[in-house]
């Protein structure tokens, strides 16, 4: 399908409390689905479940990300919509029990069809200390679209975007928790992945404080050629917008960047 009309649900996160951000975003989710205009695809933000509470996050993750799977799949399924479920920290045998901080997207049915675990941590927030870095990128079909998932520090990798450009990705979903005072590097690296790449980017950032940490959402959805779609405020809300994906075939036609590429220089 050419037209996704999309749901970023903004939502602010009591870290350190999973059965309340679950409890809040229950209600966020049924908001979401509902409506005069029912969306296609939900986003929530990273690390949803817990936030950045990370001294106690072995101890709080989401086992084998189990709970997170059950509860999105089951409303992915009543309501009949895919949901990029943000992030969440997840807790994995395989790992000893250690962490990783995981995006999770489930299509109409409640399937599980992506799974990506972040792959740059960010030494500012110790995530480095505490999660586990993941090792594959994010690529995925969501209604037939090639798509990808980045999360947060991710695109200031621009290596990263392009893989996934390069495999086909028409959208780029991007759930973050993107700090005070760091908003002029937010809007600017989204629209700067859009450009690049000739694709959509849809970023669902959180809202609230945490500790003293301020976090400005600003959620919002850039088309291929850089234009800002829709953007949210700072306070919690349900961003909407609608995306035309037949515009990324008509950008990469105009300018063809992709063909013009000379890696073996560089």
């Amino acid at each position: 399908m050419n037209k996704l009309k999309l749901a970023l649900i903004q939502m602010d996160i009591h870290a350190g409390h999973p059965d309340d951000n679950f409890e809040r975003l229950a209600a966020l989710l049924e908001r979401a689905a509902g409506g005069e205009s029912k969306p296609d695809v939900i986003v929530v933000p990273e690390m949803w479940n817990t936030g950045y509470e990370l001294a106690r996050i072995r101890e709080i993750a989401d086992a084998e990300g189990a709970r997170t799977i059950d509860f999105i799949s089951s409303f992915s399924r009543k309501h009949g919509v895919n949901v990029v479920a943000g992030s969440v920290a997840a807790s994995r045998a395989a790992l000893g029990g250690g962490v990783t901080n995981t995006s999770y997207a489930f299509d109409r049915t409640g399937s599980l069809i992506a799974e990506y675990a972040k792959i740059h941590l960010f030494k500012l927030m110790d995530e480095h200390l505490h999660l586990e870095a993941g090792e594959r990128p994010g690529r995925f079909e969501l209604e037939g679209v090639p798509a990808g998932a980045m999360i947060c520090y991710d695109i200031r990798f621009p290596e990263l975007a392009r893989k996934l450009a390069l495999d086909g990705a028409k959208v780029l979903f991007v759930p973050a928790e993107w700090p005070h005072p760091r908003l002029h590097h937010w809007r600017t690296l989204l629209q700067a992945r859009a450009i690049e790449n000739q694709m959509y980017v849809v970023a669902c950032n959180r809202s609230g404080t945490s500790g003293e940490t301020r976090f400005f959402g600003h959620s919002m959805v850039v088309d291929p050629c850089g234009e800002i779609v829709a953007e949210a405020g700072e306070e919690e809300t349900i961003l909407r917008a609608e995306i035309d994906l037949s515009l990324t075939d008509e950008v990469r036609g105009r300018i063809p960047v992709f063909e013009d590429r000379r890696p073996s220089l560089y």
